[in-house]
């Protein structure tokens, strides 16, 4: 879930609204090598802070609504802490983008307005990530949205798009704070507020037509307003923002194909759940199969990482085992088996939804059992609902004589097919009278991306192992249910050294 919204003196903001004018051509790529705006180099400055506040554009002015917004803010530091916590992984990648288009750095604050920098974040009106666009908006900037991805997460593509609407609207009304309005209520708003404003004889600027725009847009800009002036000088209020060092945080490397995420994770050395905090755009188990083909690692393990990835088979890249199709087998069938969806196999397969299944056919299905994190959970299952707003109902539901699967599933506003998977049956399968079926939101969410075990590699206790024909690093750690990187450690090598029949590797088993 997302940070709760800070209990400010004025409601707390939204994403974009659904826009009113045509859809404009996107801004023009970026220079190649960034420059700020005052001309300074990014590598004169060691804190990331630093080159923040040299690079501010915006105006610094007087106004009772940003006094209370920075009152609310210098008032409650621990909520700073945790945004800013948060931020350390993305900023860097915000910063930089901002400065190639020599745009304000203030710009790089305004996530901590939209969402307090939690890729997962979502609101009311159905806006996502770190820049709270709603799915039209985010298709209007060339967002994709599917089964496997949301763009609106995706660190890379949403800062993309946020400055590329951020520019358009700069462009329309010349003025930057007009344009922080129009990213939160539309240009359509903004234009009929200044329209109003002008016919009564008064300027067009964002505080004189303030008292015209939405509630929550009134005081939107003056958090941001507010923020950026805290920011500038915390010290003189006795605020304390941890430094974060002027160098990348993560790299984007090519996977070469659709990946495992739970595999990607092992051979980068890092947690489950922080290959999912850089890559919060992929909420299931695997990366989109019609991309984009890329994952964000930290830095310190990039080149680990892009080794490891160019050593995979496709069937290990995507942890697959193979299934031989029998008499009578449909692809639903085998989904129910091996506890995946229809057209995961299908996609695994490249097969039509027309196509039939041949007896003998040999068909890859997914393998392993992975449990993604709570949020990645909960977003997979709004995906799965069809609906992106409100909590979903939770709990066991006792069968009332008439319910049929559908019904049930309809009621509780999951999918039918994830209702079926969580309680290990076919949606055509009868149900009876008192019959108890489980319908929780986390349970429901595992279901629809969790995977059977069947195929899964056997490996000794460990000890030392020794190299057979044909064996890889990937091959050999997850012959033991460890990562590479602990093998490269573990016997003094680089993941790029080739291993030879006859080696002997120390290797222990995950116990």
């Amino acid at each position: 879930m997302r940070e709760p919204a800070p209990p400010a003196p004025t409601p707390a903001p939204t994403s974009p609204a659904v826009l009113e004018t045509p859809a404009p051509p996107l801004v023009a790529p970026p220079p190649e090598v960034p420059v700020t705006v005052a001309g300074i180099t990014p590598e004169k400055y060691a804190d990331l802070f630093d080159r923040i506040r040299a690079g501010y554009q915006l105006p610094d002015v007087e106004s009772e609504a940003i006094d209370r917004e920075f009152r609310w803010y210098a008032n409650n530091p621990e909520y700073l802490d945790r945004v800013f916590g948060r931020a350390g992984p993305y900023l860097y990648h915000i910063v930089g983008e901002i400065e190639a288009r020599q745009m304000p750095l203030e710009l790089a604050l305004l996530p901590v307005v939209e969402s307090a920098f939690e890729p997962y974040a979502y609101s009311r009106a159905r806006a996502s990530g770190l820049w709270q666009f709603i799915p039209p908006t985010g298709s209007r900037f060339g967002l994709k949205q599917d089964w496997w991805y949301d763009g609106r997460r995706d660190v890379i593509e949403s800062t993309r798009a946020a400055l590329d609407y951020l520019q358009f609207l700069h462009d329309e009304f010349d003025d930057w704070l007009l344009a922080v309005a129009a990213y939160n209520c539309g240009e359509a708003n903004v234009a009929r507020a200044m329209r109003a404003s002008a016919a009564a004889g008064h300027d067009t600027d964002f505080f004189s037509i303030r008292s015209r725009l939405p509630k929550e847009t009134r005081a939107y800009v003056p958090k941001l307003l507010a923020m950026a002036r805290l920011f500038l000088s915390p010290e003189d209020y006795g605020i304390e923002f941890s430094s974060v060092p002027n160098e990348p945080y993560f790299v984007s490397v090519d996977t070469l194909g659709q990946i495992d995420m739970k595999l990607a994770a092992d051979l980068a050395g890092i947690s489950y759940d922080e290959l999912y905090t850089l890559n919060p755009a992929f909420h299931r188990w695997a990366t989109d199969p019609s991309g984009p083909h890329r994952l964000l690692v930290p830095a310190d393990t990039a080149d680990l990482f892009r080794e490891s990835v160019q050593q995979l088979t496709p069937d290990e890249r995507m942890r697959v085992i193979h299934h031989r199709v029998r008499a009578g087998d449909t692809v639903a069938e085998i989904a129910r088996e091996y506890h995946t969806q229809t057209h995961v196999i299908r996609e695994l397969n490249d097969l039509r939804a027309n196509d039939r299944l041949a007896v003998g056919d040999d068909l890859r299905v997914p393998s392993g059992v992975t449990e993604l994190p709570a949020k990645v959970q909960l977003a997979a299952l709004r995906v799965d609902r069809g609906v992106r707003g409100g909590p979903a109902r939770g709990g066991v539901h006792v069968v009332r004589r008439g319910d049929t699967l559908s019904a049930i599933a309809r009621r509780n506003r999951i999918d039918v097919r994830t209702l079926a998977a969580l309680n290990h049956m076919g949606v055509n399968d009868t149900i009876r009278a008192g019959q108890r079926l489980v319908v929780s939101k986390s349970a429901a969410s595992s279901a629809s991306s969790s995977h059977n075990s069947r195929g899964s590699a056997s490996g000794s206790a460990g000890g030392s192992y020794t190299v057979r024909s044909g064996d890889t690093l990937w091959a050999i750690a997850r012959r033991f249910g460890i990562t590479v990187s602990q093998i490269v450690a573990w016997n003094g090598i680089s993941a790029q050294e080739a291993i030879k029949p006859g080696q002997k590797l120390t290797v222990k088993k995950r116990g």
